[in-house]
């Protein structure tokens, strides 16, 4: 993914992501930490929510879901990889048409529904909830590294690193896992 390189590298430049990178952030960033445009916001970023913007965008893009996050609200890429964001009214029927998504154990707590990637293999799994807040739905998308549907050893890690340990990787180990970023 162009931007997305080493994991040593410092924040990058607007103008240093391909064209194609710039023009799926466009519009999706625009007020996100008070920010107007979405070059002053990208640059604005902490290596580590840049990061994680780009390694979330590369994977919803390889999904082809790209095109359902309407604007990225907050960001994360330290203790997890994550965004919270509004997104189009399609996203859900778009998830629960998806054969590689399930609900089941998807959903954690003060959420309405969540899905989880499945047949990722060893690979980080996507998890999309939202939480109806009212007339708001609110969506935040984060990655599992070990993903329980993958086998019954990964589930046993999911439970012990992430649920009981509290253990959650960072854009690095995400990423890496990804095959987004080089070492």
């Amino acid at each position: 993914m162009s931007g997305v390189g080493s994991t040593e590298s410092l924040t990058i430049k607007w103008r240093e992501l391909s064209e194609e990178i710039r023009a799926a952030l466009d519009r999706r960033l625009e007020g996100l930490y008070g920010g107007s445009r979405a070059e002053t916001v990208f640059e604005g970023l902490t290596v580590d929510k840049q990061q994680a913007l780009l390694i979330l965008a590369q994977r919803l893009i390889d999904l082809n879901l790209w095109e359902t996050v309407r604007r990225i609200q907050n960001l994360y890429g330290e203790g997890g990889v994550g965004m919270h964001f509004s997104a189009w009214p399609f996203l859900e029927s778009a998830l629960k048409r998806r054969g590689n998504f399930s609900t089941w154990f998807a959903t954690h707590r003060n959420t309405t529904r969540g899905f989880i990637e499945r047949g990722t293999g060893r690979r980080p799994s996507l998890h999309v909830l939202y939480a109806d807040q009212g007339e708001i739905r609110g969506w935040e998308a984060h990655f599992d590294l070990y993903n329980p549907w993958a086998s019954p050893i990964n589930a046993w890690r999911h439970l012990v690193y992430e649920k009981i340990r509290k253990q959650t990787p960072d854009w690095r180990i995400i990423g890496s896992s990804l095959g987004y970023l080089r070492n």
